[in-house]
């Protein structure tokens, strides 16, 4: 069948859509010494001729890693051989950034490959409208008229009041952004706090989104107070669910094992009183 490469960590939903299509995920590891970000030998040595999709996601969702253009342009060569693959942007967290990190969606950074390049968005992140269920696309006409008659067919049309209600959304001033964002970097410097201090754990910094990848690698094969040997990240995120009432989500739901998500879109006394659980408990292992 017909391949998609995914780079891991990925969002969940990715290889179940793909085998959703009857395609055929191809996933590809990345790592921390490289930023959590498919470099160009990794995507060349994942094409094949069979190969029909890219799929990347800046900033991306579990690791907060963003594309730079440079980045994004090196990986558009190495597609400059393979003319039937295309490209997915999804740029859902595109304006949750830090730091000043710039932005380069996929089709700026290689205009010669706009015709291969499908860029997808919403109000979901940028607006806080997950419950509306509401996102677009851009791309070659022909890929939008597919769409088109798929979703017909299937949801017929996303519903009239989240169309109306993202409209209002887009066309309305971000000045708000500048607050959410200062409100989640104190936040994402919080959990980057606990992290740092607590033994057996350790994170690169994010970029965007909000979540922080942490490594818990050192913590698998510890054992609970109750005589519990966690054997992975899935019976770390588990023990921590039962024992502290905090939910994480473990890598390898990701596509990498030995690693946590820590979310940090939550009220600021909750997340707090989360950190808390997450040290007491990481101490209590032995």
């Amino acid at each position: 069948g017909q391949q998609v490469i995914i780079p891991a960590p990925y969002w969940v939903s990715y290889p179940d859509m793909v085998s959703l299509a009857d395609g055929e995920p191809v996933i590809v590891p990345c790592d921390e010494q490289h930023g959590w970000k498919l470099t160009p030998e990794q995507l060349a040595a994942a094409l094949t001729p069979s190969t029909r999709w890219l799929i990347l996601n800046s900033p991306g969702n579990p690791t907060g890693a963003i594309y730079s253009e440079r980045e994004l342009r090196a990986l558009a060569d190495v597609l400059a051989d393979y003319p039937q693959v295309l490209v997915m942007a999804d740029d859902i967290y595109e304006p949750l950034r830090y730091d000043n990190t710039p932005f380069t969606t996929f089709a700026q950074a290689a205009p010669q490959l706009v015709s291969r390049t499908l860029t997808v968005n919403g109000v979901s992140k940028s607006h806080a409208m997950t419950g509306w269920r509401l996102g677009y696309a851009g791309g070659p006409q022909w890929l939008i008229a597919a769409m088109q008659i798929l979703q017909s067919q299937s949801t017929s049309n996303p519903s009239a009041i989240s169309q109306a209600a993202a409209v209002a959304a887009l066309n309305h001033s971000a000045d708000f952004l500048d607050g959410w964002l200062h409100t989640l970097d104190k936040r994402r410097q919080q959990v980057l706090g606990m992290i740092a201090a607590t033994e057996g754990l350790s994170a690169g910094i994010p970029q965007g989104a909000f979540s922080v990848f942490a490594n818990c690698q050192r913590l698998i094969g510890r054992v609970t107070p109750t005589g519990e040997t966690l054997r992975d990240d899935s019976g770390l995120a588990n023990w921590l669910l039962e024992h502290t009432q905090v939910a994480v989500l473990h890598g390898s739901a990701f596509g990498m094992p030995g690693y946590l998500r820590i979310a940090y879109a939550v009220e600021d006394g909750l997340l707090t009183q989360a950190c808390q659980r997450i040290a007491e408990a990481c101490a209590q292992l032995r």
